[in-house]
C-alpha cells in the first residue's frame, strides 16, 4: 500500500485507478482491503483527515479524549432542534482511517434478525438477516468463543472480552437480574434481548479499529494507494456516469483530480456521502436550485431519511468509590496503577470501553423485538463527555437508555455551495410523538435498574433528572432538555426501488453509471443496535458485489 503524507509524490502522473474509495472510515476501509486484493485491480482511497497514529485511538479508554478532539473528529452540530428546547446537539464522527471506529466506545452488536429482513420485505433482495449472516461470519475474529453458526474466527475484526470490567458493571447485571430481566452473554447470538457484558473491537487490550482489522494488514499491496488529508469537493461526471474525483489535498488544499476506470464508491458515512452528491448536482432539485447548484441529476431521496438514536441519562452519586473518577485522589490512588496496569499488560481500567454493559429491554412482553437499549458506565458521563467537571468533582454512575426504532425522520442538506463548509443536519428528533413515549418510558426503566437491591449499598442521591422530576409531564420536560444522540445516524442514501431510493439493491445509484454508494447510509431503516458492525457486513456485501459486477 502507498501511503502518501500529505506532500507526498507516490501517485504523481499516476492519476487513474480501477476504484476510487471517497472515505476511508469503517466501510472504507473494508473495501480497499477486498477490492486490492486482485493484484491487477488499482485502488485508491481518499480520506479527508490524518492518519490514525493518536495513541488514544489505540487505548479503549481513549474514546473519552478523542469526543472532543477537532483533528481525528468532524465534530458535527445539528440544526436547532424545536423538541429539544432549541437545543443543538452535538455529532462526532470519525475522521481519520477506520473513521468512527477509531473513535466511539468498541460495543459490538448487530441489531436484531427482524431489522434486515424488514429489509428484504422492503424489495431488496439478498438483505435479509440470512443473507448478511455470512459477512458478518466472514469480517470477524470472535475471541469470546469457539466459531459457531452466528460467529467466525478468520476475519481480522476482532472482537473479545473486555479485559477489565469495574465492579459497578457487575452490580448492574445482579440489578437487572433483580428486576427480572434475563442475562444474555451473547447479543448476536441467537436473541437480542436481555442484559450482559458487551462484546468489544478490542484485540489484546487494544482498539480494533477497521483500519486496524483491514486496511493496515494490507500495507505492502503496490496497487492500493491511500491519500490521508484529501477532502472531495465534488463527484467528476462524463455523461450519466462519474469517471472520478476532484479533492483538495493538504494545508494548502490544493485541487486535485483522480479518475475511476471502473467505479466511483462513496464510503463517507450518513453525513458526508449525501453531502458530497448534492455538491456534485445529483439530489432534490429544489435543494440544489437553493445553492446555485446546476442539476447533473435529479434524485429526491438524496439525504432525505435520516434516522438516529435519541437517548436519555439517568446519574446518580455513589458511596463506595468504585467508580471512575478523574479527580486527583483517584488519579494518583488509581490512575497511576491504571496506567501501569495497562503499558505493562493492557489490562486494567485503561482496557475498559468505558460502556462495558448494559442490554436490550422491550416496552411491551408481546413485543416481537426489544425497544430500548442500556448503556451503563460506572462513572458521572454527562453530555457523552462534553461535561467532564461533575466527573472530577464526584463519584457516581450513569445509565443511558435509547429508543430503537424511532419513528421521526429528518434530512441532509448543504449549508452552502462551499464544499469545505458543514452539511446541514436536520434530524428532525421527536417529530413523531411515539418518540418522546418511548423516551418517557425508558427514563422509568433506567430508575427501576438503578433502584434495585444490589445497589444499595452504593446508591446516592439522583443528579439527572433529580428527584424532584416524578410526574410523565416532567419526564417529558427533561426529556426535551438532555435527551442527546448516541451517534447511529443511517439512512441518507436509503437503498430500495420506491421514488425515495437512492442506491438499488447491488448498491449502484439509481439513474447513474460507473457510481455506488456502500456506507451507513444506504440503510432503509435503522436497526436495533450500535451500528458500526453493520456497516462492516455492508461493506462485506457491497464488495463482494462490485467484484461480481466487474469480471471480466
Amino acid at each position: 500500500m502507498k501511503h502518501e503524507t500529505r506532500n507526498g509524490t507516490a501517485a504523481r502522473g499516476a492519476d487513474a485507478f480501477d476504484y476510487v474509495i471517497v472515505g476511508g472510515g469503517s466501510a472504507g476501509c473494508v473495501l480497499a482491503n477486498r477490492l486490492s486484493a486482485d493484484p491487477g485491480s488499482r485502488v485508491c482511497l481518499l480520506e479527508a483527515g490524518p492518519r490514525d497514529w493518536n495513541p488514544f485511538i489505540r487505548i479503549p479508554v481513549g474514546v473519552i479524549a478523542l469526543m472532543r478532539s477537532r483533528l481525528f473528529n468532524w465534530g458535527y452540530y445539528t440544526e436547532p432542534q424545536p423538541r429539544l428546547n432549541g437545543r443543538r446537539l452535538f455529532w462526532p464522527r470519525g475522521k481519520t482511517l477506520g473513521g468512527s471506529s477509531s473513535v466511539n466506545a468498541q460495543c459490538y452488536t448487530r441489531g436484531n434478525a427482524a431489522d434486515y429482513d424488514h429489509w428484504a420485505e422492503l424489495g431488496n433482495r439478498g438483505w435479509g438477516y440470512r443473507d448478511l449472516l455470512p459477512y458478518f461470519r466472514k469480517s470477524e475474529n470472535y475471541l469470546v468463543g469457539a466459531e459457531n453458526e452466528y460467529h467466525g474466527t478468520g476475519g481480522g475484526y476482532t472482537v473479545s472480552s473486555l479485559r477489565h470490567t469495574n465492579k459497578l458493571s457487575h452490580v448492574f447485571l445482579r440489578a437487572a437480574e433483580a428486576c427480572g430481566f434475563p442475562r444474555n452473554d451473547d447479543f448476536n447470538g441467537p436473541s437480542e434481548e436481555g442484559f450482559g457484558f458487551y462484546d468489544v473491537a478490542q484485540r489484546d487490550g487494544r482498539r480494533c479499529s477497521n483500519a486496524d482489522a483491514f486496511l493496515h494488514p494490507v500495507a505492502d499491496r503496490r496497487n492500493l494507494v491511500v491519500r490521508t488529508r484529501a477532502r472531495a469537493t465534488r463527484l467528476l461526471f462524463e455523461g450519466d456516469r462519474a469517471v472520478g474525483v476532484e479533492y483538495r489535498r493538504g494545508w494548502l488544499r490544493r485541487r486535485r483530480r483522480v479518475y475511476a476506470t471502473r467505479e466511483v464508491i462513496l464510503a463517507g458515512g450518513a453525513i458526508n456521502s449525501p453531502q458530497l452528491l448534492l455538491l456534485s448536482g445529483v439530489g432534490p432539485r429544489e435543494e440544489l436550485a437553493r445553492h446555485d447548484i446546476p442539476v447533473r441529476h435529479e434524485l429526491p431521496g438524496v439525504g432525505r431519511n435520516l434516522q438516529d438514536h435519541l437517548d436519555i441519562n439517568v446519574i446518580r452519586r455513589e458511596r463506595t468509590r468504585e467508580s471512575l473518577n478523574l479527580g486527583p485522589r483517584w488519579l494518583l490512588l488509581k490512575g497511576v496503577p491504571a496506567l501501569f496496569a495497562y503499558l505493562l499488560r493492557r489490562r486494567g481500567p485503561l482496557a475498559s470501553n468505558v460502556a462495558e454493559c448494559g442490554g436490550f429491554a422491550k416496552l411491551d412482553p408481546a413485543d416481537t423485538v426489544p425497544s430500548l437499549q442500556c448503556h451503563f458506565i460506572a462513572a458521572i458521563e454527562q453530555d457523552h463527555g462534553h461535561r467532564l467537571w461533575n466527573t472530577f468533582r464526584y463519584h457516581g454512575y450513569s445509565l443511558r437508555v435509547c429508543d430503537l426504532r424511532p419513528l421521526s425522520r429528518g434530512h441532509i442538506g448543504l449549508n452552502s455551495a462551499d464544499p469545505t463548509d458543514d452539511a446541514r443536519i436536520e434530524p428532525n428528533y421527536l417529530a413523531e410523538e411515539r418518540d418522546l413515549e418511548n423516551l418517557v418510558a425508558a427514563v422509568k426503566l433506567a430508575r427501576r435498574l438503578l433502584a434495585a437491591a444490589p445497589f444499595d449499598p452504593h446508591r446516592g442521591p439522583e443528579m439527572e433528572p433529580g428527584e424532584d422530576v416524578r410526574t410523565d409531564d416532567e419526564i417529558r420536560a427533561f426529556v426535551r432538555q438532555r435527551a442527546e444522540t448516541i451517534y447511529h445516524p443511517v439512512g441518507t442514501c436509503k437503498m430500495g426501488h420506491d421514488d425515495m431510493a437512492v442506491v438499488d439493491d447491488r448498491l449502484r445509484v439509481h439513474g447513474l453509471r460507473g457510481l455506488r454508494v456502500v456506507d451507513a447510509s444506504i440503510m432503509p431503516t435503522l436497526v436495533g443496535g450500535n451500528t458500526n458492525a453493520p456497516t462492516t457486513a455492508i461493506a462485506e456485501k457491497g464488495s463482494e458485489m462490485i467484484l461480481e459486477d466487474n469480471e471480466g
